[in-house]
C-alpha cells in the first residue's frame, strides 16, 4: 500500500490524499475545493488503475487556470513534484 499527499497548485483544494493498492486508487480525499464535483471524481476514480486515471484527466482546464482538481490528481499520481509546496490561492 502507497500513501500520497500532495499540495495541489493552482486550484480550490489545498491538499489532495491518495492511497494506492496494487496500483488502483483504494482511497481518494480533497481538503477544501468544490464538495460535489470533488465526491464525484472520488466516486469514479476509486478502484480504477492509477494509470488510468492519469490518462483521463491530465491536461484537465479549470476555468483558464492552465489546470484543475483533475489535472492536479494526475500529477500526483505521476509523481511530478515541479511545484512549491505552499497552499493554493482560494477561489
Amino acid at each position: 500500500m502507497e500513501e500520497i499527499e500532495y499540495i495541489p497548485e493552482g486550484t480550490c483544494a489545498v491538499r489532495i490524499r491518495i492511497v494506492l493498492e496494487d496500483d488502483r486508487v483504494k482511497t481518494l480525499d480533497f481538503e477544501r475545493g468544490c464538495p460535489g464535483n470533488l465526491l464525484g471524481l472520488k466516486a469514479l476514480v476509486e478502484g480504477m488503475k492509477k494509470e488510468d486515471v492519469i490518462t483521463r484527466l491530465k491536461g484537465i482546464d479549470c476555468h483558464g487556470k492552465g489546470t484543475s482538481c483533475p489535472d492536479q490528481l494526475a500529477i500526483a499520481l505521476s509523481g511530478r513534484n515541479d511545484q512549491d509546496a505552499e497552499e493554493s490561492e482560494a477561489c
